[in-house]
This record gives C-alpha cells, sequence and structure tokens, in this order.
C-alpha cells in the first residue's frame, strides 16, 4: 500500500488531460491500493492574486489569514480536489475525494500566531481510508484540517502525506514535486542523494530551505510514525512516477 503525494506544481492545467492520472487509474485497476494527497500552492497564489490578496511564504510554509484561508480552502478542496475525482472517475476508478478533516481522519492545532491559519498534524485516525481501500475506492485527500474547537486550518500536503503514511505503515509514501530528489548540498543539483537513512537526513535537515523544509520534516515524519520508506522525485512527467514505482529514481529515504 502506498501513499502518494501529488505537488502542486505537478498538477496539470484544470481542464486538460493529465497522463500522470491516466497512468495512476491503470496502476489502481491492476489492483493497487493507494492514496493520494494533493497540494495546490500555485493554483492558490493564481486565485490570490485575481482577487487582489497578498499572502507570503515563511520558512516554506503559507501565512494564513482569514481571507487567504477562505481561498486557499476553495482552491484545495474545492477546484483541485473536484478535478482530481472527476479525471479518475473518467478513467473508470472508484474516486473519492475528502479533506483531510473528514471523518476524524486529521485533527490539527495551530502551528504560531505568525503563520495565522496555518496547523500542523496532531492526531491521525485511518479508519476511514482503510474502509475505503478495502472496499476498492480510490481516497484523494485535500490538505484543509480542523482543529478540536472546530476552526479550520490550511496543512500543509508533505505533512498530511507523511503523517497518514505513517498511520497505515505504507510501504513507501512518494513524493511528486518538482525537484530531482534532496540535495545534500542544497540547492546544488549535482549533490543530488539516491539514498539515505533518516537518521541522516536528520542531521543535515538545518541546510534546507523554503518548500524542502516542511518536505524533510514529512519525509522523516512518515518514517518515524510507521512508513517504511519514502521517496523525493520531480514527477512533473509520468516516466519519473513510473521510474519511482520501479525503485530507480529520485532520493529513497528508509530507516
Amino acid at each position: 500500500m502506498l501513499v502518494i503525494k501529488y505537488g502542486g506544481h505537478a498538477l496539470p492545467e484544470v481542464g486538460t488531460a493529465d497522463p500522470v492520472i491516466e497512468f495512476l487509474a491503470k496502476f489502481h485497476k491492476n489492483g493497487n491500493k493507494f492514496v493520494l494527497v494533493h497540494g495546490g500552492g500555485p493554483q492558490i497564489n493564481a486565485e490570490l492574486a485575481i482577487h487582489g490578496i497578498k499572502t507570503e511564504m515563511v520558512g516554506g510554509y503559507r501565512k494564513t489569514t482569514p481571507e487567504v484561508f477562505e481561498v486557499v480552502q476553495s482552491v484545495l478542496s474545492g477546484t483541485v480536489l473536484r478535478t482530481l475525482v472527476n479525471q479518475f472517475i473518467s478513467y473508470g476508478i472508484s474516486a473519492v475525494g475528502l479533506s483531510a478533516s473528514d471523518g476524524n481522519l486529521i485533527r490539527a492545532k495551530q502551528r504560531n500566531t505568525e503563520l495565522g491559519l496555518v496547523g500542523d498534524v496532531t492526531e491521525v485516525n485511518a479508519d476511514i481510508l482503510n474502509d475505503l481501500l478495502n472496499k476498492g475506492y480510490l481516497p484523494i485527500v485535500s490538505p484543509i484540517g480542523v482543529s478540536d474547537t472546530g476552526v479550520g486550518l490550511n496543512l500543509n500536503a508533505d505533512l498530511v502525506a507523511g503523517a497518514i503514511g505513517g498511520a497505515l505503515g505504507s510501504n513507501e509514501v512518494l513524493f511528486m514535486t518538482d525537484v530531482t530528489g534532496i540535495y545534500r548540498n542544497w540547492p546544488d543539483t549535482d549533490s543530488l542523494i539516491n539514498e539515505i537513512s533518516s537518521a541522516e537526513l536528520n542531521e543535515i535537515k538545518a541546510s534546507f530551505e523554503e518548500g524542502m523544509v516542511p518536505k524533510v520534516e514529512a519525509v522523516l515524519n512518515a518514517i518515524a510514525s510507521g512508513a517504511k520508506q519514502a521517496r523525493i522525485f520531480d514527477g512533473r512527467d509520468v516516466l519519473n512516477l513510473e521510474l519511482a514505482l520501479a525503485g530507480a529514481t529520485g532520493t529513497v529515504i528508509t530507516k
């Protein structure tokens, strides 16, 4: 069983055919169970620009005011989630779209006041995902969470994927993104690491910046909480996904 994080930078334009989804649909039809968690940073940026709402990134996280959150929630649990579900259905897959808060899947707490309505995962109950998987459905999860008091929170999709991967004890958590993997001397692409243990990655994690910060945190959390291994790779090309599923691209992180 796999958890696949489909990064916003890898997502196609709304209304365009996506060979990655077609490939994953065939993968699912062949009897492979997986959960898809999606991001949507570029899509959120575009919608915020349309509304003239300014935002900023702090340490790889989007500063989320109530005004920004309304757009984030609409894009992630609306436009992006429904687009993905619709495309999988078009290939004959029984896809089910969920927000991370649905069915008591994930509970979260506010990370800090500086970032506003940005949450950290505090609890994962994967029962609803197991039920769907066992009945042949494909769960697709958007990273919109909720606190114990019912406050909606913007969750980092990498962290959601890692948390779900750990809770399900997945064989591998695949992070599809816009980089070829983890670079030992970030951001020097010539220093790509093919394989690294979670202990060694923990030793060098302070060297990463911006969007790689939550990715590395997500990888470490996934393995610490029960996933067998994780892989970060460039998911913008379907051939890379095929290679990743064959264990032949990106950076694999092991226990």
